[in-house]
């Protein structure tokens, strides 16, 4: 790792490198250990120059933005952990909004806003990036990325910058071609909104804001839903229809309030919460047989 440390001395304008960073810190489950090396990235890193130092050391390279769909092994990453939360600029012109990876996604909705745009909505209470929310097709409320993004800018697993138009981002339920192409790095990408009136706007996030603050569990740390939606199924209520809410292992526990998050009460541990999906998982599936596959990604 110091010769990585080394190398990337000319950029560390752009950059702050820290070593054994706990991911915990790192994570909206606020469950993880230490990174061997972690990237703090500001707006403008040159990716294109800074990526291909580290795969060419060989060793692994792991993209987060604020963590929000990750759940990171107790014995921490090996390698190198690159976080795009400090990439948060966002431009405006005419109806589209172009946002770096980073940029959290109640910014973009907050600044859709104040553009008098609207489609952004149901974005506003999703606590991820954007970077992450293209990544998998993020929805709620009835609306998904797919709505709106037209356009985003990548790195292959080569370094090189490429763009990708419409279709092309072949998005589905919580799939987009950037789950297909793991080693591809989302730069940024533009988003496709249209005018509204601002009153309209605001009440809608208004609405949607006291719907998750009424049915989620907003003061335990999470992940969100853990498990995508069985077609043709409600996964928290296939859950909650098992009487697992309450359910603990460890630190870990089914929702009191909403079966579909499972959170962090206090202290729990990678191990915990993976013993407790795999119980849900199991449960379920003996009792209704249908298989719950998880939404939050294991590092």
């Amino acid at each position: 790792m110091q010769d990585i440390i080394a190398a990337l001395k000319p950029y560390e304008s752009y950059i702050r490198i820290r070593e054994h960073e706990p991911m915990a810190h790192h994570t909206t489950f606020r469950i993880g250990g230490p990174a061997d090396l972690f990237l703090d990235c500001a707006s403008g890193a040159p990716l294109e120059e800074i990526v291909p130092i580290i795969r060419g050391a060989g060793v692994p390279l792991y993209v987060v933005g604020r963590g929000s769909n990750l759940l990171v092994h107790d014995e921490g990453v090996r390698g190198v952990v690159l976080c795009t939360a400090e990439m948060h600029e966002i431009t405006v012109s005419g109806s589209t909004i172009r946002a770096e990876a980073g940029a959290s996604l109640f910014s973009i909705a907050s600044c859709a806003l104040r553009q008098g745009l609207g489609g952004a909505e149901f974005a506003a209470g999703i606590p991820g990036t954007l970077g992450g929310a293209v990544f998998m097709n993020a929805g709620a409320y009835g609306g998904q990325m797919a709505d709106n993004v037209v356009r985003t800018h990548y790195l292959d697993g080569e370094g090189k910058i490429g763009m990708i138009e419409g279709d092309g981002h072949q998005f589905g339920y919580r799939e987009s071609v950037f789950k297909s192409n793991p080693d591809w790095i989302i730069l940024s990408s533009e988003l496709r909104l249209s005018p509204d009136s601002a009153d309209v706007i605001r009440e809608k996030m208004q609405d949607y804001a006291q719907r998750r603050r009424d049915k989620q569990p907003l003061e335990f740390p999470s992940a969100g839903s853990t498990f995508k939606r069985p077609e043709g199924y409600f996964a928290g209520k296939l859950i909650q229809d098992s009487g697992l809410m309450g359910y603990t292992v460890g630190g870990a526990q089914v929702s009191e309030k909403h079966a579909g998050f499972l959170i962090n009460r206090g202290g729990a541990t990678c191990a915990d919460m993976l013993a407790l999906i795999e119980h849900v998982q199991q449960t379920v599936l003996k009792n209704f047989g249908v298989e719950l596959h998880c939404e939050v990604r294991l590092v």
